[in-house]
């Protein structure tokens, strides 16, 4: 009888990976992404400061904005810990289901419940961008701070429902292979592979989940910008035309590197077997550090009232200093 037989979820030790044949080169490579985390991290803090001290950024778009800043933030975190710890120290080891700081179960489901917030922050700043183009007139009046407040519980409200299951069904698995993970945190599909009990349930509700959640808000974001453009070419004068695409300039881009990566990792999952293990590993960091390290670039860049938000805080700083 194998050595990994009857073992339950209680007492797993999982192993985290982190970039496969270059473990000598760890301390190296933990620089880029230290890089790639301070990026994030201080660059959606300063976003979020911003929104929250400064009047003139107390608008719907900025408050949906604030939205997105707080979900990269919480994706950041939730791996920052275990990414660092195997680059820095080879500490690799995470229990399934114990300590609430060094649990598979709880990283997994804040990615997870982040991912999902962040796809439905995505849908409602479509949203808003089509009532902003489409009732200009009506835009403060639609979307009211209580409506915006609103949004935002059930936004969480919607993630928590959907993946608490998801989640939780793991609980009932027993593992008998191998219990090295392909990834530097916990994974939904990765952990499945590992186990020795029938998953076709935990695989149907985790797909479920996906397509309930990130397929179902790009498809009504690709719809909102059917009718965003529909009304854009509805408009007269050339020059409105084009000052209304501005306006959703940074709003694309932020769903391009949210989707593109998500995916991506999606399909390397079900189609990519036989792809180089260094392929998955940088899938699938990509998947969570692309979209809290580009999104304050992409919305300080292309919005100005953010660019001198921003400047507005680190102007206070230094004169403080």
């Amino acid at each position: 009888m194998s050595t990994w037989e009857n073992i339950t979820s209680s007492s797993i030790i999982f192993l985290l990976t982190g970039v496969p044949g270059l473990e000598a080169f760890h301390t190296w490579i933990s620089i880029p992404f230290c890089l790639l985390y301070i990026t994030a991290l201080s660059g959606n803090s300063l976003i979020l400061f911003a929104i929250v001290t400064q009047p003139s950024l107390h608008e719907p778009m900025y408050y949906f904005l604030s939205m997105l800043s707080t979900t990269d933030l919480g994706l950041s975190i939730s791996t920052l810990v275990t990414m660092l710890g195997i680059f820095w120290f080879d500490a690799r080891g995470i229990s399934f289901n114990a300590c609430f700081f060094n649990a598979c179960l709880s990283q997994m489901f804040f990615i997870q419940l982040f991912t999902v917030m962040e796809s439905s922050v995505l849908l409602a700043m479509a949203f808003d961008r089509f009532v902003a183009i489409s009732s200009p007139l009506r835009y403060a009046s639609i979307l009211t701070d209580l409506k915006i407040a609103q949004i935002g519980v059930a936004i969480i409200t919607r993630g928590t429902l959907i993946l608490t299951p998801m989640v939780a069904l793991l609980k009932r698995l027993s593992f008998c292979r191998s219990h090295v993970l392909h990834h530097s945190y916990c994974f939904h599909p990765d952990v499945m592979k590992l186990s020795c009990t029938d998953t076709r349930i935990n695989s149907a509700v985790g797909l479920t989940a996906l397509i309930t959640t990130a397929g179902v808000d790009s498809v009504f974001i690709i719809f909102s910008y059917f009718l965003i453009i529909k009304t854009v070419l509805s408009i007269a004068s050339p020059e409105e035309r084009k000052k209304a695409f501005s306006t959703c300039v940074s709003h694309i881009g932020a769903v391009a590197v949210f989707y593109i990566p998500l995916i991506s990792l999606s399909f390397v999952h079900r189609f990519g077997k036989k792809a180089p293990p260094y392929v998955h590993t940088l899938i699938a960091n990509a998947y969570l550090l692309i979209p809290p390290v580009l999104n304050p670039i992409i919305y300080s860049v292309k919005t100005k009232q953010i660019r001198r938000g921003v400047l507005k805080v680190l102007q206070l700083s230094a004169t403080k200093e």
